[in-house]
């Protein structure tokens, strides 16, 4: 549509400055007759004959562009399909080293929102609503994806592989540290602890219980009774100093886990025992299984919600995205340190690659054939260039009728 409404423009232009050298060839034919008769009509028809050898000359030199004049092989003529090949290099070298360069990208996306405006237009119900459900709907073409057998095969390669070259203790380790630094090593400690005193108060029936059946029969019941009260008290106490912020056993604790975590870190034994055990699980025929029914079932029920028409998926998304949105909006030192980074990796991105665009752009025009580079460049600056046979015809008409007054004023 974009080529024909430019061959429409160029056509209609075409023919005006055709038009103007016919018109400026009739004003001669007739200027000369008229001549003998009106003295003046000479100073038109200089204008007119000026004006046909400069709508004339502009001609050639527009046509010569693209093609050869009259189909004559005149020499320098056809010069862009002629040199297609070194115009697309020289055109690929201007766009590498004047447009994407760094400074000038960078000066450019400076006046971009990106942030801003992708904001402003997820805010809007109807546009967070298209991009959840566009981003839902590929769902069950990517579970389709997974079902192929040679998918499925390189993915479990991969994994397989993937998880016979990791370290499992380290990982483990670090897990922990970040655990202790945060102290929440402690909070999990704890946390045990107000189990353990949940328990030993739920569970007192029970253990009076136990401590009876397994009491001797000779031993009186007022014996038992009191074993179980000390034996309940001596736990009760022990947990209550357990929960003491610098208590024995919370010291004892941080140390272990200190001592684990080191062992993690560089003892080939714990590595190996725990890589051991992993491999196991998952090579165990019940974890398989397991895990083939637990992916089978999610699976089933994501595709159904991903094409039902009240996807409670496309709604939770829509929401995020709607309420992040928002957000967003109302920061405006997120929204600049966005802008930041999106500049900054697009600026890389293109800078980086800018000399294999600029040979991408020199190769499609080596595989353009001559006649159609010719009317692609033609296409998009024809239009221009007939002004050039316009302002040609307007220009020699004047310089003939000044050369003309001058030869009669001498």
């Amino acid at each position: 549509m974009r080529e024909q409404e430019q061959q429409a423009q160029l056509t209609k232009m075409r023919r005006l400055a055709t038009g103007l050298l016919v018109l400026m060839a009739v004003v001669f034919v007739g200027a000369r007759l008229l001549q003998p008769t009106y003295g003046y009509m000479s100073f038109v028809g200089a204008f007119a004959e000026a004006a046909m050898v400069g709508a004339l000359a502009d001609w050639f030199a527009v046509t010569a562009l693209f093609r050869r004049p009259l189909g004559l092989p005149i020499p320098h003529t056809a010069i862009i399909p002629n040199n297609k090949d070194r115009i697309g290099d020289s055109v690929g070298n201007f766009l590498e080293h004047n447009f994407m360069t760094p400074e000038v990208l960078g000066e450019e996306l400076k006046q971009v929102d990106f942030a801003g405006a992708a904001a402003a237009w997820l805010v809007l119900p109807e546009n967070s609503r298209a991009v959840s459900a566009q981003m839902v709907s590929g769902i069950p073409a990517l579970f389709r994806m997974f079902e192929d057998r040679d998918v499925v095969s390189f993915m479990q390669t991969a994994i397989t592989g993937a998880l016979k070259n990791m370290k499992f203790a380290p990982l483990a380790a670090e897990i922990l540290s970040v655990l202790m630094t945060d102290r929440r090593h402690q909070l999990l400690f704890d946390h045990f602890l107000r189990l353990a005193t949940k328990s030993l108060e739920q569970n007192k029936p029970l253990i009076r219980q136990k401590i009876h059946e397994r009491s001797p029969r000779w031993i009186p019941k007022i014996v038992d009774e009191k074993f179980f009260v000390n034996l309940v008290d001596e736990l009760r106490s022990i947990l209550n100093e357990m929960k003491e912020e610098n208590s024995e056993w919370r010291n004892r604790f941080e140390l272990s886990a200190q001592e684990l975590i080191e062992k993690l870190r560089t003892s080939p034994e714990y590595e190996e025992k725990i890589s051991t055990a992993v491999n196991e699980i998952l090579a165990h025929p019940l974890f398989r299984d397991y895990a083939d029914h637990v992916w089978h079932d999610a699976r089933q029920r994501l595709i159904a919600d991903a094409t039902s028409d009240n996807s409670q998926a496309v709604a939770r998304l829509d929401m995020a995205i709607h309420t992040f949105s928002e957000a967003l909006m109302q920061d405006a030192v997120v929204q600049e340190k966005l802008n930041r980074w999106i500049r900054e990796f697009a600026t890389e991105a293109i800078s980086s690659r800018r000399e294999g665009i600029a040979d991408l752009f020199r190769r499609v025009i080596r595989k353009w054939d001559a006649e159609t580079v010719s009317r692609k460049f033609e296409l998009y600056v024809g239009k221009d260039l007939q002004y050039i046979r316009i302002n040609g015809t307007l220009v020699g008409g004047l310089v003939g009728l000044v050369l003309h007054s001058f030869s009669l004023a001498l």
